[in-house]
């Protein structure tokens, strides 16, 4: 197999991953003629974590339709496909990520193939509860208070974190078909959206989490050190000279 770059979804751990540490096998259902046609199987790709603090095993399974080539079955046409473990593709998040949203987010992630349009709902939670923690703003529906971060984006005062490139993400997100058409009613209504767009959503929920919370932890942490720093050269400074 050819070496590909992979992100753990336990750990967040970017890696190129080899050989020893993937598995892909396939094997043919034999139950004769079915709805799906007669040759049929499932494919069972594994991935290890070569983080030495993880190990996680990823297990993703694809049913559909086989071929026989060159002395092996592979999948021709997928029917299915599914994460078997870990049981959604949700990131680990940090604490600093508030707890209802964090939750909203990662039972998005947990139903996002079962029902792409309930996933999509809860989705467009996490994206309105960030908007009202981490900018400050609270009105009757998501698509006003969209308006109203661009308000103050235009004008040079929407809170520091947003990036044009974060808040072009969320325009690019409202003007996708029924997600947007939706975003004027009450953000608990679920939306019927075609599963890439729930996952679009979930992406975007993601992406909000690094460009808002986890930088400006980042930020923080780093003005830490730096006064953290300079405190210490401070005392140092005004300490007694011992000139014995």
């Amino acid at each position: 197999m050819a070496e590909f770059n992979w992100t753990c979804p336990y750990c967040s751990h970017y890696q190129t991953v080899s050989e020893a540490k993937y598995d892909l096998s396939t094997s043919q259902l034999d139950l004769g003629e079915t709805c799906d046609g007669k040759l049929v199987g499932v494919e069972i790709q594994a991935i290890g974590c070569s983080n030495p603090q993880c190990k996680n095993i990823t297990l993703n399974l694809t049913y559909g339709k086989l071929i026989y080539a060159s002395g092996y079955y592979r999948i021709n046409e997928r029917i299915l496909q599914t994460r078997i473990k870990p049981d959604s593709r949700a990131r680990p998040l940090p604490p600093i990520i508030p707890q209802p949203i964090g939750n909203d987010y990662i039972e998005a992630c947990r139903i996002a193939n079962l029902s792409p349009k309930a996933s999509a709902t809860l989705a467009r939670r996490c994206i309105q509860g960030m908007i009202r923690d981490f900018c400050g703003i609270t009105k009757p529906t998501l698509n006003q208070e969209i308006n109203e971060l661009k308000k103050l984006f235009d004008e040079g005062h929407a809170p520091r974190g947003v990036s044009e490139e974060s808040f072009e993400a969320i325009e690019a997100i409202r003007k996708i078909g029924n997600i947007g058409a939706h975003m004027e009613k009450d953000i608990n209504v679920i939306v019927d959206v075609e599963p890439d767009e729930a996952e679009l959503l979930l992406s975007l929920v993601e992406n909000l989490f690094d460009d808002w919370y986890i930088a400006r932890q980042k930020r923080q942490d780093r003005l830490a050190r730096v006064t953290a720093s300079v405190e210490e050269k401070e005392t140092i400074r005004k300490a007694p000279q011992n000139n014995a």
